[in-house]
């Protein structure tokens, strides 16, 4: 009974886990856009569709709580792994690496991009995708090892 309703708890979350990860990238695709050009211009402003430059403290608060609920949602993710067979396996470690790896880029780009790295627009794009990439790996083997012991 116990073990059906964990499995039933991580399913619920599972789910709830990806309608985050694709409002994430609606949001991203409408507000920033997933080309180089359209990143420099949300950062730095575009004089032809009018948009102002974000500032280092606008930024700043757009990331602060952002910093706290990947933290928390990748550590939520992450550590339902530790139930699954993949257990201390290389690919798990890997795993945790990349998705915190990824995270904490996809958030401190933006300053590199103000402080004039514009290539940081790449990796703010590339880190979005291994960020999603990542928890989408890790809750898809959450989901195989409820469902499919």
């Amino acid at each position: 009974m116990l073990n059906r309703l964990y499995s039933y708890t991580v399913a619920y979350f599972l789910l709830f886990s990806v309608l985050l990860l694709i409002s994430g990238a609606l949001l991203f695709a409408d507000k920033i856009g997933f080309s180089y050009e359209s990143v420099l211009h949300y950062y730095l402003g575009d004089e032809n569709s009018f948009s102002t430059a974000k500032s280092y403290q606008g930024v700043l608060k757009i990331i602060l709580p952002h910093i706290f609920a990947f933290g928390l949602f990748v550590m939520v993710v992450l550590h339902f792994l530790i139930f699954t067979k993949k257990r201390d396996t290389k690919e798990i470690y890997l795993l945790i690496y990349l998705t915190f790896f990824s995270a904490f880029l996809e958030l401190f780009s933006p300053f590199f991009i103000l402080w004039g790295f514009h290539f940081f627009a790449y990796i703010k794009i590339l880190s979005f995708f291994l960020f999603e990439g990542s928890v989408l790996y890790a809750l898809f083997l959450l989901f195989k090892s409820i469902f499919f012991h």
